[in-house]
């Protein structure tokens, strides 16, 4: 039977805090650590994921990164991937030493931001057996000049100069944009899109409150200093499903098959779901659940519950 639990772990000073999905508690099993993208909480789709994983005999955790949701962090909101980064990788640790994990068989899936990360953790961390990247960033510059055009990046790079006088002569204080917005002509917002702030603020009425519609300023100037693609060259062994959206004008479908074809690896694999947008894999719960079946069918046949 199925059980979860409520966890925490020590990342860098603060204390994380997620859910812990398991298979099986009397016996170890192999686990697969989960977290999400642009400001989500762990509310947001991965409870699906989480599940469909243990009932096929792996572990799941599911976290919400530093500054996010229940975990702590008094600098709210903000999003360094770096930091996330190594949130996952100090969740691996915790999951080393529980005495219901096998710690040789360690996964990682990753959504939109954090499916970024699962392609970097793939590169630079040899405790990783596995990954699931799904509808990946890969390179947040390029993402961010096609997502908001000529104009609106114009008025975003002037908030970022913005931001950096007022960190400059007011340390502590800062600036702060929504993470999507209805009007991005008249608001700047992280990711330009109005059926993003449509589906996350329903999602955040429904089931996941702790979701907040914003993050600093300085996370998009970090996220615009991202891009996995020295990475992905150095996955050699490590076997990698990539599920990418069909016509993905989000985080760009062109550049994640570009990413997938750069790794040398030959245990790969890439998925490519059909009539299916960004934002449907996170509001039509049928295509969560066909995203949900890949996954999970990847890490039961590399992770063999």
């Amino acid at each position: 039977m199925t059980k979860r639990v409520d966890v925490e772990f020590n990342s860098e000073g603060t204390t994380v805090r997620g859910w812990l999905y398991l298979a099986n508690a009397s016996k170890r099993a192999p686990t697969v650590v989960l977290a999400g993208g642009w400001c989500y909480v762990r509310e947001i789709v991965m409870p699906t994921y989480g599940q469909a994983f243990a009932d096929a005999g792996i572990n799941a955790l599911i976290f919400d990164y530093r500054n996010l949701g229940v975990s702590d962090g008094d600098n709210r909101q903000h999003l360094d991937p770096w930091q996330q980064i190594r949130d996952y990788q100090n969740a691996i640790s915790f999951l080393e030493r529980h005495d219901n994990v096998d710690p040789d068989r360690i996964g990682v899936w990753g959504i939109s931001y954090s499916g970024g990360h699962a392609l970097i953790l793939a590169a630079i961390d040899p405790r990783v057996k596995t990954i699931v990247s799904q509808i990946p960033v890969i390179d947040g510059y390029e993402n961010m000049r096609r997502a908001h055009g000529t104009m609106e990046y114009r008025a975003l790079w002037d908030l970022v100069l913005r931001d950096r006088k007022l960190r400059y002569e007011k340390p502590g204080e800062r600036l702060y944009l929504p993470h999507a917005t209805e009007n991005s002509a008249a608001e700047v917002s992280a990711w330009p899109f109005p059926e993003t702030v449509r589906t996350f603020m329903a999602i955040k009425a429904s089931e996941a409150p702790l979701y907040e519609n914003r993050s600093t300023v300085e996370s998009v100037e970090l996220l615009m200093n991202y891009d996995v693609g020295p990475f992905v060259k150095r996955i050699y062994n490590t076997p990698t499903l990539m599920i990418v959206a069909e016509g993905d004008d989000l985080t760009l479908w062109d550049l994640e098959i570009g990413a997938f074809n750069q790794i040398p690896s030959t245990k790969k694999k890439l998925e490519v779901l059909p009539h299916t947008s960004h934002m449907t894999l996170y509001s039509d719960q049928s295509k969560v659940k066909v995203a949900a079946a890949m996954a999970r069918d990847w890490f039961v046949e590399t992770l063999k519950p």
